[in-house]
This record gives C-alpha cells, sequence and structure tokens, in this order.
C-alpha cells in the first residue's frame, strides 16, 4: 500500500514538474533560436523561426496550466476536506498570450530586437544572438511559469474549501524571501516574487502556521531555514555582523529589515531608517522607555523624537564591550525580544 503524501510533499513535486516543464521549454526555444539567419534576422525570424517558437512556448503555458486543477485537489484532498467546486480551469485561456496581456509574438520579438540593437551598438553577430537568446529564455521561462501560476489562483478561487496559500521557501533563497517562509495570504492575494524567485504557494484549507520544517527541502520557519545552513552560508546570505545577531537570538525580521533603510551617521555610525517612523516599533519603544524613566512627560504624542539612531547590528558588535552588553543593545535597539 503505498503512502498518502502530505501537502508539502504535493506542492513541492508540482512546482518541480512545473520546472521541467518550463526547461523543456527553454530548451526547444534554445534548438529554433539557432536556426536564425544571422544575416537576416526579422525575416528569418517571421517567415520560419518566430511562429515555432511562439507555439513552443504556448504549448509549455498549455501543459503548465492544465496541470492546476489537479493539484489542487491533491491538496484538498490530502488536507481531509470536500472538494466544493465551482467550476474547472480552462488550460487554454492562459496559453497564447503574455502574462502581460500583450501578444506572445510581440514579446518573444523583443529577443530578435535586442540582438540587433546589440549588432547596431558594435558587437559581433553571436555575441549579439547570444544576448537575444538569454532573453528569449528568460522570457520563455517566465510565461510557462506565470501560465502555471495563473491556473492555480484560478483553480483555488474555484474551490471555496481553500482558504489561501503558503509561502514554502526553497534553497537556496536570499534573506528577503526566508523572512517571508510561512507567511499566509488570502486566495485572492498577489505572490510578490523577485526574478529567478524558486519560493512555493502551498494552497491550503486550514491555518498553516508553525508547521516547521517541510519534507522534500521546503521551509515555512524562517528559522528552521536559519538553522540548515552552514555558518558560511548564514554569513554569506545574511551578512556576518546579521547572521551573528541571529545566532545570538535575534529577530531575523527585524535584522533583514533594517538593512533596507541603512544609512551612516554624521558621526560614522551605522544606522537603519526602519521603525523609526512615527508607527515604526522602535519608535514607540523608546517613547515607552523614555516616559517610563520620566524623561519626556507621558502625554507627548507626535511631538516625541528619537533620541538616537537606530544602529545596525554590525555597529552594535563593534560597539559593545562584552556579549551581555551586545544582548542589551540588541534588545534595545529592537533586533531581540
Amino acid at each position: 500500500m503505498l503512502a498518502t503524501r502530505t501537502v508539502e510533499e504535493i506542492a513541492l513535486a508540482f512546482h518541480a514538474a512545473q520546472a521541467r516543464r518550463s526547461r523543456l521549454t527553454a530548451n526547444e526555444v534554445q534548438r529554433l533560436w539557432r536556426q536564425l539567419d544571422q544575416r537576416n534576422l526579422s525575416a528569418s525570424w517571421e517567415t520560419s523561426v518566430g511562429p515555432r517558437i511562439v507555439r513552443t512556448v504556448a504549448a509549455g503555458q498549455l501543459a503548465s496550466a492544465a496541470a492546476a486543477d489537479e493539484y489542487v485537489d491533491a491538496v484538498v484532498s490530502a488536507e481531509g476536506a470536500a472538494s466544493d467546486s465551482a467550476g474547472r480551469v480552462r488550460p487554454q485561456a492562459f496559453a497564447g498570450v503574455a502574462a502581460d496581456g500583450r501578444s506572445l509574438e510581440s514579446l518573444m520579438y523583443l529577443s530578435v530586437i535586442t540582438s540587433k540593437q546589440r549588432i547596431a551598438g558594435g558587437l559581433s553577430a553571436e555575441e549579439a544572438l547570444m544576448s537575444g537568446l538569454q532573453q528569449a529564455l528568460r522570457l520563455s521561462v517566465s510565461e510557462v511559469a506565470q501560465a502555471g501560476r495563473g491556473a492555480v489562483g484560478t483553480s483555488m478561487a474555484g474551490r471555496r474549501t481553500i482558504q489561501g496559500y503558503v509561502r514554502v521557501v526553497q534553497p537556496p533563497a536570499c534573506s528577503r524571501c526566508i523572512i517571508l517562509a510561512g507567511k499566509e495570504y488570502g486566495w485572492n492575494s498577489g505572490f510578490q516574487r523577485h526574478p529567478r524567485c524558486d519560493c512555493v504557494h502551498l494552497p491550503t484549507t486550514l491555518i498553516a502556521r508553525n508547521r516547521g520544517r517541510q519534507q522534500g527541502g521546503g521551509f515555512i520557519d524562517p528559522r528552521g531555514y536559519f538553522g540548515s545552513l552552514s555558518r558560511a552560508e548564514q554569513d554569506r546570505v545574511f551578512g556576518a555582523a546579521g547572521a551573528r545577531a541571529i545566532r545570538e537570538g535575534g529577530d531575523i525580521n527585524a535584522i533583514v529589515n533594517a538593512r533596507r533603510g541603512m544609512y551612516t551617521t554624521t558621526s560614522g555610525l551605522r544606522a537603519t531608517r526602519e521603525g523609526t517612523t512615527r508607527r515604526g516599533e522602535f519608535y514607540r519603544s523608546e517613547r515607552r522607555r523614555d516616559i517610563a524613566a520620566g524623561r519626556v512627560r507621558p502625554d507627548i504624542g507626535r511631538q516625541y523624537s528619537l533620541p538616537t539612531h537606530r544602529l545596525l547590528p554590525e555597529e552594535i558588535f563593534e560597539l559593545a564591550g562584552s556579549r551581555d552588553q551586545a544582548i542589551a543593545m540588541l534588545r534595545r535597539f529592537g533586533y531581540m525580544g
């Protein structure tokens, strides 16, 4: 008797299959691209290569979208919920058109335009065609993946038992994605990605917080992901000081977010603007601290001004004279609870 797969295993297997579809499409696009005539790119594209590349990408989109209902059905079944389907996905609706609404022909022709611009800029035909090919591959992979995501979103909307989805992070991942591991989204919420993001969105009928490490290599717990990395990899992804602060027990979200607003003060200290606005947690904690110490009146409200810059973890480590002092400063500046 075969063991029943978990929801996480189903999700990771599905996204691995989608990645294979994207790769197969890209492989065929690369093969066709080599048939372009360097002496007349536009003519060879329009009469032969272009239509076949467009059909190849559209076929990849169709295959990617066609897998959506089976995937969502499997998730619903694994969670023991009723199907309650209001309809089925029409895969053909996600094929033959670009994700931004333009024609697929227009989108894929951009790679030819890029090649011609590179030639006009002085590159050899071989170098220019390689630039165009790289763009064509990126576009084809992206469009196949986007078709699948759109179809999965449609399938989720048609199943009322699906309440939303959870972000599952797969290695390798950047620090910004890692801190979003396990974040829950509504069924109709967008899933923000950066280019080449490998994160998986896991449809769920239940609140899925704190499941920890997932089978199959995915994570929905930032700490779990951090702990899976070697010390050298922790330092590479989060920066040496950031990784050290996390190892000391610091808040991984606060440490990563702090780097968004980093700057150097006039006195040479490394600080961040993250959390320092009137609605920011550091601003509010400093105000409570000063009120408790009697340094400002309790009703100071919006007139309160921060008495200090919010230092970055690396600055704290350089200034602290001992581990206890470093921990106290990490707490003071909002990196540790």
